[in-house]
């Protein structure tokens, strides 16, 4: 792949991701984060093409997030019990979102439930866990290049399964 594919196709939607980061992760840098990602699509060696650049970049947005949150241990020492009934109460359409993304989850779950066992395994500590590639070869006791194609594989035939329920986007 060119090293321009990723100006080409992730880019344009550099705007809308940072909006989201601001809003989801107000607590760290959406900068670092956008910057993170980019670090992480450049390194990428698809093993076939990706159909969304839109959502793949907000996916690895979204899990770089995840993952420098998780590494900083960004919490709050008050408990919840004690923070403002008007901090604690959800929008409609955050709860309904959260809904909606509780189903996907569980609809994914069953995906990967249903998967070899290998592949299964590499898929929850990737999926479900937010592992990287190197950290499941390591705990798995695989080649990263094993690992690699047993993503492949599962996202695959995670695919597959959703289609067949009639859920994928």
């Amino acid at each position: 792949m060119p090293r321009n594919w990723v100006v080409e196709e992730f880019r344009p939607h550099e705007p809308e991701i940072r909006g989201y980061l601001q809003a989801r992760f107000p607590a760290v840098d959406a900068d670092d984060i956008v910057q993170e990602s980019y670090l992480k699509l450049l390194k990428l060696r698809a093993a076939e093409k990706i159909e969304s650049a839109r959502s793949y970049f907000f996916s690895v947005a979204r899990n770089t997030a995840v993952s420098l949150f998780r590494r900083q241990k960004i919490y709050s020492d008050i408990p919840v019990a004690d923070l403002p009934p008007e901090l604690l109460a959800a929008d409609a359409d955050d709860a309904s979102e959260t809904a909606y993304t509780q189903q996907r989850l569980e609809l994914v779950i069953r995906a990967i439930d249903q998967l070899p066992a290998r592949c299964r395994e590499v898929m929850r500590l990737s999926a479900i866990e937010g592992q990287s590639t190197a950290a499941i070869a390591q705990a798995l006791g695989l080649a990263e290049s094993t690992v690699r194609v047993q993503l492949v594989r599962g996202v695959h035939r995670c695919r597959q399964f959703m289609d067949e329920c009639g859920e994928r986007k």
